[in-house]
């Protein structure tokens, strides 16, 4: 047991450098003036409600610094997929339940992005899985979407998920499954479908989730948070 703990203790200090080193390793593209590394929401095209999720990732923004002692910056910021200030982030969050659309520029902006060790949360608050995908691809022509097995380190970075991600919202009353997204053999992207964790991230008076789904939920999102920030290092 604690081994576990060290272990569970270093990866969170890991997490924490690597955030930092991300967001101020070029000075240049940030665009705050706050010593903490920030996340940024996905301002995409499209008419889809890319703002829907950000008094939920607030809220787990907070939790990760209870749950952690990862300080990130409280608030997470829009950032449009073409600007230069997409490389300030370490992590980019995606949500909605409408159209995404990237141009072409954007497409080479995001494609860089991630290839400088840039990390995308996507949450499918139910509408745009089909639109999500197709952009995706297009960045990626030739990377598939792998349904992660739950012996797969995200369901086990922090908090344990043998069963792999927790059922948020019914949807479809499909399971709930968690993608990755991998380019070089690297994870670029975890995708939530048929489960909508960022519904379980808002106060229980919003959706009326029980406290044992919003607990789950945060947790769950505690554990992509700091994959993100790592890139899976041990």
């Amino acid at each position: 047991m604690i081994i576990q703990h060290l272990s569970k203790l270093l990866h969170v200090l890991i997490a924490a450098v690597v955030a930092i080193s991300f967001a101020y390793g070029d000075a240049s593209a940030s665009p705050k003036d706050e010593t903490r590394p920030q996340i940024g929401i996905l301002k995409y095209r499209g008419g889809g409600d890319w703002y829907s999720g950000g008094r939920a990732l607030a809220n787990l923004i907070q939790f990760l610094r209870q749950d952690t002692g990862v300080n990130l910056a409280p608030e997470p910021k829009a950032v449009e997929p073409g600007s230069a200030e997409l490389f300030a982030y370490p992590i980019l969050f995606i949500n909605g339940h409408g159209n995404v659309s990237f141009t072409d520029d954007e497409v080479v902006n995001l494609r860089a992005y991630f290839n400088a060790g840039g990390f995308l949360f996507a949450n499918d608050d139910y509408g745009m899985d089909k639109s999500f995908r197709r952009e995706m691809s297009k960045i990626f022509p030739d990377a598939q979407w792998y349904e992660l097995p739950f012996t797969h380190p995200i369901y086990h970075t922090l908090h344990r998920f043998p069963n792999g991600l927790p059922k948020i919202h019914e949807h479809d009353k499909q399971p709930a499954q968690g993608f990755g997204l991998f380019h070089n053999g690297v994870m670029v992207c975890f995708y939530n479908y048929q489960c909508d964790l960022c519904d379980g991230w808002e106060a229980e008076e919003i959706h009326g989730d029980p406290l044992a789904k919003r607990q789950a939920a945060l947790q769950m999102g505690t554990n992509v948070m700091l994959y993100g920030l790592s890139r899976g290092v041990r």
